[in-house]
């Protein structure tokens, strides 16, 4: 008897994936620019760090709020979605039936096939069918706010510790140079690792993430030495 095994998809992991990654490269990228842009007006080690840890801070605290409205619309319109379903199928159980059996026929299945297919599926859970097939609401892409602000926040937090301890252990002439090298290892790397667990090519992703975060640094690093006074 062959032995049962359980596969893993790439789908699973959509959602928390795409909140982590998203959070710790918005964290390097943002707490290296502002670090970036205070260092070039010549700041001291201890205004640069209260600047970094504020932007620290204040980023996990936006991108936790901004993640949690986000996708708690979207959790609204699905609870939505499925209300209207739910009353049309106590409504009109026989209309819902044969477009469900559309939806099947739709995707190439015989027209006696989807009927038995809708019919067995709407045995075992009606509400369930509909919500997959009809409006693409399954367990793995339904939206969880309160874990996808969670796991904004803790990225972010993760990717805005590194520039922080860079900066604490790097001498204060060698700060911009420091700084931005390192970010961009940590970038370079996370956007690798991202690529390939969402099944695309690691150096395509990493290069991806480089140029965008160089060029956001080299911004800030910019404007920073523009405006920036010496403080003593």
């Amino acid at each position: 008897m062959p032995r049962s095994h359980r596969e893993r998809h790439r789908t699973q992991r959509i959602g928390w994936l795409r909140a982590a990654v998203l959070g710790a490269n918005d964290g390097i990228v943002s707490t290296a620019s502002l670090i970036m842009g205070v260092a070039a007006s010549h700041a001291g080690r201890g205004a640069i760090l209260v600047a970094g840890v504020a932007g620290l801070v204040a980023g996990a605290m936006s991108m936790a709020a901004g993640e949690y409205v986000s996708v708690s619309s979207q959790a609204d319109i699905e609870k939505a979605e499925l209300k209207g379903e739910r009353t049309e199928l106590e409504t009109d159980g026989d209309g819902e039936l044969k477009e469900l059996a559309g939806i099947y026929v739709s995707r190439g299945l015989t027209s006696a096939l989807a009927k038995e297919v809708a019919k067995q599926l709407t045995a075992h859970d009606a509400l369930e069918a509909h919500a997959r097939d009809e409006l693409g609401i399954s367990g793995v892409s339904v939206a969880r706010p309160i874990q996808a602000a969670i796991a904004s926040a803790a990225s972010f937090s993760a990717g805005a510790v590194l520039p922080l301890v860079t900066v604490a252990l790097t001498p204060l002439g060698w700060i911009p140079v420091l700084v931005p090298a390192t970010a961009l290892v940590f970038l370079v790397l996370l956007g690798g690792f991202a690529a390939r667990a969402g099944g695309a090519r690691p150096l395509v992703g990493a290069l991806r993430v480089a140029f965008w975060s160089a060029l956001a640094m080299a911004a800030t690093s910019g404007i920073g030495a523009l405006f920036g006074t010496a403080v003593a």
